[in-house]
C-alpha cells in the first residue's frame, strides 16, 4: 500500500529538519565554533538579557535538564555567565560575554547566507512555507 501524503510529510518534515541542521551545524562551527544547539541558545539570551535557565528551557522549548548541559558548555566556552538570582534562590542569571555577543556578530553573515540558500530554493513558496511551518510550531508547541 502507498505511502499517504499524510504519513509521508512527516517524515519529510524529520527529513528535511535533519539536513538543515547538519548544513547549519557544519557552518557555525566552522564559523564560530558552536553548533545551532548553542547558537538557539546565545540568541534566545541576547533578546532576553538576564533570563534563567528555566526560562531559556521554556523558550527553546527543551528539558531544564537538558538546559542545564547547554549552559554549563557555554559557560565553560566562555560565552555565556551566570550569576545568582537577586530574588530566586535556586535561579541563576544568564548574560551573554563578550566572548558570546562576538560569536553572534560573526554568525550572522553565515546564517544570512544560510538562509538566502533557503529562499533561493524555496522561490516564491518560501513565505508559504515559513507561514506553514510557524502554525505546526504554534500548534504542537503547545
Amino acid at each position: 500500500m502507498p505511502e499517504s501524503g499524510e504519513q509521508r510529510l512527516y517524515f519529510l518534515l524529520q527529513r528535511a529538519a535533519h539536513q538543515l541542521r547538519v548544513d547549519a551545524d557544519r557552518r557555525c562551527l566552522a564559523e564560530v565554533g558552536i553548533t545551532t544547539a548553542q547558537l538557539g541558545a546565545l540568541f534566545a539570551i541576547e533578546a532576553n538579557p538576564g533570563t534563567t535557565q528555566q526560562r531559556l528551557a521554556h523558550t527553546l522549548g527543551q528539558r531544564e535538564s537538558a538546559i542545564t548541559t547547554l549552559v554549563g558548555r557555554l559557560t565553560t566556552a566562555g560565552l555565556v555567565s551566570k550569576s545568582a538570582h537577586p530574588e530566586q534562590h535556586r535561579a541563576v542569571v544568564l548574560e551573554l560575554t563578550k566572548k558570546g555577543a562576538k560569536a553572534l556578530t560573526d554568525v550572522r553573515p553565515e546564517m544570512e547566507d544560510f538562509n538566502a540558500n533557503l529562499r533561493a530554493t524555496l522561490g516564491s513558496d518560501f513565505d508559504r512555507v515559513t507561514t506553514a511551518l510557524g502554525k505546526i510550531a504554534d500548534t504542537y508547541g503547545r
